[in-house]
């Protein structure tokens, strides 16, 4: 819907206008899900973790038109790390069993009210969260219960674009989209 230019419903343009902050899952919504463990000669296992180029984009223009960026992962990961560092993605939240603490920390934060918050998941976990947000989106694979759950299913399943999606999403809604092609960087 928002990659093709289409017109955005008119209440999902509504949530879409009001964030501020945007949050996201990682495994399953920055990536594909996969968890690639590659077996070290010590006994230990290096983790792989892809993030896809054109969600990296669509982060960097989302912190370039203003908006805070967030990430919130029961998993942690050097990985992860580095790719928010990269991105200057602001809150990184790893290790989150209930993802609601770390949530209201975002609030309190930031200062926002709920229905300024975009949150982007594919499971379980990011239920509670989605239950709350003025914006809760599922990429294309998640699981039913979170399809439910949201205001927006992206077309793009996770790691392949979804964040990108919302991203762009949000920023037509604002009616900055034009505006901020010309601000994209390398």
């Amino acid at each position: 819907m928002a990659k093709s230019g289409k017109k955005i419903p008119g209440t999902l343009a509504k949530r879409a206008k009001q964030i501020q902050v945007l949050l996201m899952d990682v495994d399953g919504t920055l990536t594909d899900g996969s968890v690639t463990l590659v077996s070290q000669t010590d006994g230990g296992a290096l983790e792989i973790k892809t993030f896809d180029a054109h969600d990296g984009q669509g982060l960097t223009l989302a912190v370039s038109a203003g908006l805070r960026t967030g990430v919130i992962t029961g998993r942690s990961s050097a990985a992860l790390r580095r790719r928010c560092k990269e991105l200057d993605v602001e809150f990184v939240y790893e290790k989150q069993g209930h993802k609601i603490a770390a949530y209201e920390d975002v609030l309190r934060k930031t200062g926002v009210q709920e229905s300024e918050v975009a949150y982007l998941g594919d499971d379980l976990p990011d239920l509670m969260i989605m239950r709350r947000v003025g914006l809760a989106v599922a990429v294309n694979n998640a699981t039913p219960e979170v399809k439910r759950a949201a205001h927006y299913k992206t077309k793009a399943p996770g790691g392949k674009g979804a964040a990108r999606e919302l991203v762009e999403l949000i920023l037509r809604a604002k009616g900055i989209w034009e505006e901020m092609i010309d601000k994209a960087r390398a």
